[in-house]
């Protein structure tokens, strides 16, 4: 199943908990796709629970969940240049560069994810960490 929450991101503990009680799926299965400051532009990982980075997505999930051990594949976004403030870089629209860039780093993200449940986490970790 795939669910997007239609609430704002910073909320989505509050769709993903009760779809995961209703589905009696347990928190290590649950993937959560999201964008990842400490990574550059365009780079995928997959990773198994961990800290929040400042994410409030992640922390909603984390604390609506109960536990940060669910899998997540990591979108990278980069870091704002200089000194602008993260929270601002995140809402800002992507250049032009970018935006060119942003089907292609789908795709890989749709794969990832596609792998991340056919293979599992170690086994997917080995082929997206090598792209």
């Amino acid at each position: 199943m795939l669910a997007k929450p239609r609430s704002y991101m910073n909320e989505s503990g509050r769709q993903v908990a009760p779809l995961a009680k209703f589905y009696s799926v347990p928190p290590a299965d649950i993937i959560v796709i999201h964008d990842d400051l400490d990574l550059d532009f365009g780079r995928i990982r997959l990773k198994l629970g961990g800290g929040e980075g400042g994410h409030n997505g992640l922390r909603s999930v984390a604390a609506a969940l109960g536990t940060k051990d669910f899998q997540r594949v990591r979108i990278g976004i980069g870091r704002p240049p200089g000194r602008k403030d993260p929270a601002a870089f995140v809402l800002e629209n992507f250049t032009a560069a970018e935006r060119a860039e942003v089907p292609t780093i789908c795709e890989q993200a749709a794969d990832a994810t596609e792998l991340l449940i056919e293979l599992g986490l170690e086994a997917a970790q080995n082929v997206v960490h090598a792209w």
